[in-house]
């Protein structure tokens, strides 16, 4: 087993004096505002790094917390001078705030979101989501996290006063190139940040230490552990408590999973341990494992932390706080997954690729690149789900579905590990491997603005592996129809300049409607002649849902404004 001895020098990596871990700032109430912008870090000797980040941050942004069932308004602007979108990780949220690819904000907008806070209590995080620039943004520090807390976590005996023995971790390893920015597509990455901090310390109490571990990430996936194998208690995963602490030495997570560990430090005032990484067990074709061997024509993965165990910071004991926590509850919470035997439907989503060698990508879902003008399903409200995800590429990908939270029925046949038995939504499929989880489609409704699903490697999410759905009423099954030339109906051209042509022939159209990214009616027109034209020069640049209502029938078209 390959190791890294602690100076790291030895394998080339820069890396600065010991910093003590720096700890985000908090967010508390039911109204926010966040203001992305554009800032600076000198990571290294030279020039400065180039960031982004949330309100008066150089790097990342405050942890928001928020409380179940609280109403809450968020008012995000974007002070950057490309347009954004920030999607709130793991939440439950109508489709039109979820902050995906369909909700832009443009440069020196502002976008008011406003929802229930229905999840269970848990670590979720918030970040950019714009198609084709999720890694650009992201990477350069555009993240923060999300703490939500509700009656049942409250009522347990654990590690809460964050800061003290509760402690956000947002574990990030990038690339930078000889200029000392961040590089999108780093897979030689090497460069370490725990909250933005490199090379850094936190001291702890000797006592029951909690962290909320996020992999931000682009790529790389991380075998956590500690020093000398130290045992630890897993208490929750993406979604929110296990049923009872995990007591493990490992715990892996790849770009955006998050687990909640909890750390018996009780007698080891003093001493001083570190949170490893350790490759040297990750499999090949998992990124952060042994790399592996390159088909002609692709960019090296040769990453010096690859298949290799490696420090990430430094942990020191010290004296106790008053009014330690120095046990947990055996029992933590019920999640009472779902019933495979209640499912509506399987849907399987194959991962693919041009090639079988293919390593950089482009991937796909089914064969099918990402196109804002697709929705890949359309699901009835309540409909209970399996979905099967098939891996047929050489590397793994962390799935990830936006909406709702799933329960993984299997690996491979095979039950998962206890650790993988709570609420979940990113789940790594490595190569060969197909996966099983189920889930329900609750509460919200939207035949307009799609939720979406994708790999969370985010060069892979940019380079079009990502799919849509929508969740529609049962009614929208009846009448609704995604347009298309066969139905004898036309909407050209598209994309869309200043006005819009609408060929009916004889389907009595009676009405169009016009509706924005947020689901708002932004134009109508009553049309009475098989061919119309409707003046759209009044509407800003960007993405549409032309709504066309016929004597017998409803139809859709997504349109593009330029």
């Amino acid at each position: 087993m390959r190791k890294v001895l602690s100076i790291l020098l030895l394998i080339g990596l820069r890396v600065s004096s010991q910093n003590a871990l720096f700890i985000p700032d908090t967010l508390v109430g039911t109204n926010f505002n966040l203001s992305m912008h554009e800032d600076s870090v000198q990571f290294f000797a030279g020039n400065i790094s180039h960031t982004y980040a949330y309100n008066n941050n150089h790097y990342l942004g405050s942890t928001l917390i928020f409380n179940k069932w609280a109403n809450v308004t968020i008012n995000v602007t974007n002070l950057i001078k490309d347009t954004t979108t920030v999607h709130w990780h793991g939440l439950h949220v109508p489709s039109k705030w979820d902050g995906g690819t369909y909700s832009p904000i443009l440069p020196g907008g502002t976008w008011h979101p406003q929802f229930t806070i229905m999840n269970n209590a848990g670590t979720y995080w918030y970040h950019p989501h714009p198609d084709m620039k999720t890694a650009e943004q992201a990477i350069k520090g555009a993240a923060g996290l999300i703490i939500i807390r509700d009656s049942v976590e409250g009522a347990l005996v654990l590690p809460r006063k964050y800061g003290v023995d509760d402690f956000p971790m947002v574990v990030q390893c990038q690339q930078y190139d000889s200029m000392n920015q961040a590089m999108p597509r780093g897979m030689e990455d090497s460069t370490l940040l725990v909250n933005g901090t490199m090379n850094p310390y936190l001291n702890v109490p000797a006592q029951m230490v909690r962290l909320r571990l996020l992999n931000a990430s682009g790529e790389r996936v991380f075998n956590f552990g500690f020093t000398g194998n130290m045992q630890f208690y897993q208490i929750a995963s993406d979604g929110g408590l296990l049923d009872a602490p995990y007591l493990t030495t490992r715990v892996r997570l790849a770009p955006g999973e998050r687990a909640e560990v909890v750390l018996n430090l009780v007698g080891m005032m003093g001493q001083q341990f570190n949170l490893m990484s350790y490759g040297s067990e990750l499999s090949m074709g998992i990124q952060g494992g042994p790399t592996m061997p390159m088909p002609p024509g692709n960019p090296p993965m040769d990453s010096p932390l690859n298949g290799i165990d490696y420090n990430i910071m430094q942990f020191n004991v010290v004296a106790q706080t008053v009014g330690a926590v120095t046990t947990i509850p055996s029992v933590l919470t019920s999640n009472n997954p779902i019933a495979e035997s209640s499912a509506n439907i399987t849907r399987t989503i194959r991962f693919t690729a041009d090639s079988a060698m293919v390593m950089d990508g482009p991937f796909y879902f089914n064969d099918s690149s990402f196109s804002m003008m697709r929705i890949d399903y359309r699901i009835p409200i309540n409909s209970i789900e399996i979905w099967k995800l098939v891996n047929e590429t050489m590397v793994a990908h962390p799935f990830h579905i936006h909406d709702v939270q799933f329960f993984i029925l299997d690996r491979n046949g095979v039950a998962p590990n206890p650790n993988e038995l709570g609420r979940k939504d990113v789940v790594l499929v490595p190569p060969g491997d197909s996966v099983r989880f189920i889930t329900k489609f609750t509460d919200f409704t939207d035949s307009i603005v799609p939720y979406m699903f994708h790999c969370h490697i985010l060069m892979h999410e940019d380079d079009g592996m990502m799919g849509t759905f929508v969740v529609l009423d049962s009614s929208a099954f009846l009448g609704v129809k995604q347009l298309n030339n066969n139905n004898g109906l036309t909407v050209y051209p598209n994309p869309a300049t200043t006005e819009l042509r609408i060929t009916n022939y004889e389907l009595g159209i009676k009405q169009l409607r016009i509706y924005n990214v947020l689901g708002e009616e932004v134009q109508s027109a009553t049309i009475t002649s098989n061919q119309s034209t409707v003046n759209i020069s009044q509407l800003a640049n960007g993405i549409y849902f032309v709504r066309i209502i016929t004597e017998s029938k409803t139809y859709n078209q997504k349109v593009i404004k330029q």
